[in-house]
């Protein structure tokens, strides 16, 4: 899981936390889509956050869709409700490749809140490494045309074998 750092360095994630989500981003790629490399302001540390496998699987069982979809609500009220009352939220993006360009197949991102967000600053988290140095690392071999270097350090993800039920996985499996 990947986590953006703004927040972090001053203790507002912390105290935020049941007011606004905390999302996790499981692909190494598309965090680095969405920080730009750890270069936007703002967003210029990544930290790789280990969290236990059955509290991923908690957030996503108690998860909502973040968007209304006909097939999984039974109409718009419905989600607003689940919503409301959902401590995760469940988004569908598409995956990026080196060059943050969009890949035919999506990636999930989680959000967090309330319960959720609580339980994942104070109970889920087993380690935090700053993966800062590394993003800096692809992101200068992949601009000087070395993508065979560049891909041997990006981190080996496999796919994840999600619970049934996970919101949006039978439109993207």
């Amino acid at each position: 899981m990947y986590l953006r750092t703004s927040a972090c360095r001053t203790g507002a994630a912390k105290r935020d936390y049941e007011r606004r989500l905390t999302w996790i981003k499981p692909s190494f790629l598309w965090m680095m889509y969405r920080c730009g490399w750890g270069a936007k302001a703002g967003q210029e540390t990544v930290l790789a956050v280990e969290i236990e496998r059955a509290a991923f699987d908690w957030a996503l069982r108690h998860a909502c869709l973040s968007h209304h979809d006909p097939g999984e609500h039974a109409d718009r009220g419905a989600w607003k409700r689940q919503l409301k009352e959902s401590p995760a939220r469940v988004q569908w993006d598409p995956e990026r490749d080196l060059w943050l360009r969009p890949l035919p197949y999506r990636s999930l991102q989680l959000g967090l809140a309330g319960e959720a967000s609580r339980r994942y600053a104070d109970e889920w988290t087993v380690a935090i490494r700053d993966v800062t140095p590394l993003a800096r690392e692809v992101r200068a071999l992949v601009r000087s045309g070395e993508a065979a270097a560049a891909a041997a350090l990006v981190p080996r993800e496999r796919p994840y074998p999600a619970p049934g039920g996970t919101p949006g996985l039978g439109r993207v499996s």
